[in-house]
């Protein structure tokens, strides 16, 4: 094997170059070393923000180990008239609240049947226990314990007395009154989906009461779009003030409409709208 020899003037270049690295990676921390350190100057806005970073990144990080706090109501409460919103209220997630509402399915009858729902904790527990009471012989006790033997019927929606739907498994006399207080607002119910419009029920809930529900549409009350007033249409709760205006102003100008499509000619009237609508109206 040969042996590689460089020339004088190449020697010469390579101690060179290795003096030059050895010079470009010490002296930087020379200077780094020697250099005094300058304080540092900053904004109030800036020094708001650091200032704020820490108990921020605090809060964020010990947050979830933070002790939950409890409320109770400043009176005493029936725990079987509590909806999911009411539990949450006191400092229950809503999963713990929606178990209180399975657990109390049947009803609470004393502190005993409460203290058995173990998703409520103790530290709540401890608090609101006393400030319970249970009516005794209420409606809700009458209604379900009359049930328990009766074979439930199929009832027709837009038909049904408050009586015939109490017969409902999880209908009490607060969703009774609701779901036809609504009806009479509409008219009539075209399909179950509605039943999210009566106050405080649930898609849950109506899952549970739609294979004892029938409903006939053509029982609806419809308005005439031709000889219905201004005053008649505001009373039904889907027609706005411009929905009412736009029929109203398309009758005066066009004369009577042929059909119920030719509402569509208003610009008002989406798609959605006249869909929504069209059920309850007749010419």
């Amino acid at each position: 094997m040969e042996k590689i020899e460089f020339s004088r003037r190449s020697r010469s270049a390579i101690i060179l170059f290795v003096i030059l690295l050895i010079v470009f990676a010490i002296i930087p921390r020379i200077v780094i070393y020697y250099t005094p350190e300058k304080p540092l100057k900053f904004s109030w806005k800036e020094k708001e923000i650091i200032k704020n970073f820490k108990p921020v990144l605090y809060e964020r990080k010990y947050k979830k180990y933070a002790k939950k706090e409890f409320r109770i109501p400043s009176k005493k409460f029936d725990p079987n008239s509590y909806t999911t919103a009411d539990w949450i209220k006191l400092g229950l997630s809503q999963k713990q609240a929606e178990a209180v509402l399975k657990f109390g399915k049947y009803g609470f009858k004393s502190k005993e049947d409460l203290k058995r729902v173990f998703v409520i904790p103790k530290e709540l527990m401890d608090k609101m226990i006393d400030s319970t009471y249970y009516p005794e012989k209420t409606k809700y006790f009458q209604v379900n314990e009359s049930l328990k033997e009766k074979k439930v019927e199929i009832i027709n929606l837009n038909l049904a007395s408050e009586e015939e739907l109490l017969k409902i498994k999880g209908i009490g006399p607060f969703f009774a009154k609701n779901i036809i207080k609504r009806r009479e607002q509409l008219g009539g119910f075209i399909n179950d989906n509605q039943l999210t419009e009566v106050w405080k029920m649930t898609p849950e809930k109506i899952e549970e009461l739609k294979p004892y529900l029938l409903i006939d549409a053509q029982l609806v009350k419809k308005l005439n779009i031709n000889t219905a007033t201004a005053e008649e249409f505001k009373k039904h709760p889907y027609f706005s003030w411009n929905i009412v205006n736009a029929i109203v102003k398309l009758r005066t100008q066009h004369g009577p409409f042929k059909s119920i499509n030719d509402l569509k000619m208003s610009v008002v009237l989406t798609e959605e709208l006249f869909l929504k609508i069209k059920p309850y109206l007749t010419l």
